[in-house]
């Protein structure tokens, strides 16, 4: 099973992805996480992508495939399912090119599909506590006093990943790419989509139906 997911943050992809390799036994591949394993091994790869992720931006799509092309080099896994790549239709094609290298096809790229107000009102609730890192979500889980922790008291703040004017430039940088590869693996006959309003379980059954 060869899966890609897309999505823009907050649609929940990334909890699929785990219960995906959990139940089906798949390797995940995330960008970010085989990116900061890169840079920890101190790869030729790694090397050149820090800077990009110590400022915060946007790793270019060479390296990208590089450290994509690396870990299958290196560890030539079979069944797998990427989170957050291919992000672009060069890295999809890149992608491509790595797949057919290993004699490996995609089965299915699923779209996991929401509004931008339903992300920015799922990732703008969160509020975290400074001591003890609990997180909290003003709709689904509430404090018992507004802004203040359960467990110590102490005063909720909010991460500033998870504010709305940050939540909405991360969409607009997704959406500046996502129209483009979708339409590339839909030409594929690879492209399904999925509501990611629905609860968790009944998410990974509607992807079980189309696998």
């Amino acid at each position: 099973m060869r899966l890609v997911l897309v999505g823009p943050p907050g649609s929940g992809k990334g909890t699929q992805a785990r219960r995906l390799c959990e139940r089906k036994g798949l390797r995940y591949i995330g960008t970010g996480e085989i990116l900061r394993e890169a840079v920890n091994q101190g790869t030729e790869v790694g090397r050149a992508a820090k800077p990009y992720l110590l400022e915060g931006k946007l790793v270019p799509d060479q390296l990208v495939n590089d450290v994509v092309a690396e870990l299958f080099n290196r560890e030539q896994p079979r069944n797998f399912v990427t989170d957050g790549y291919p992000r672009t239709v060069d890295q999809a094609i890149a992608f491509d090119r790595i797949l057919r290298h290993s004699v490996l096809g995609l089965d299915a790229v699923i779209n996991f599909t929401i509004s931008d107000d339903d992300v920015v009102r799922r990732i703008s609730g969160r509020w975290v506590c400074p001591v003890c890192k609990r997180v909290y979500h003003m709709v689904s889980n509430p404090p018992r006093v507004a802004g203040i922790c359960d467990v110590d008291g102490a005063k909720l703040v909010q991460r500033e990943d998870d504010q709305e004017s940050t939540v909405r430039k991360r969409l607009a940088v997704f959406h500046s790419t996502v129209d483009q590869l979708l339409a590339y693996y839909a030409g594929l006959g690879l492209l399904y989509e999925v509501s990611a309003l629905d609860l968790p379980e009944v998410i990974y059954d509607n992807i079980m139906k189309i696998l």
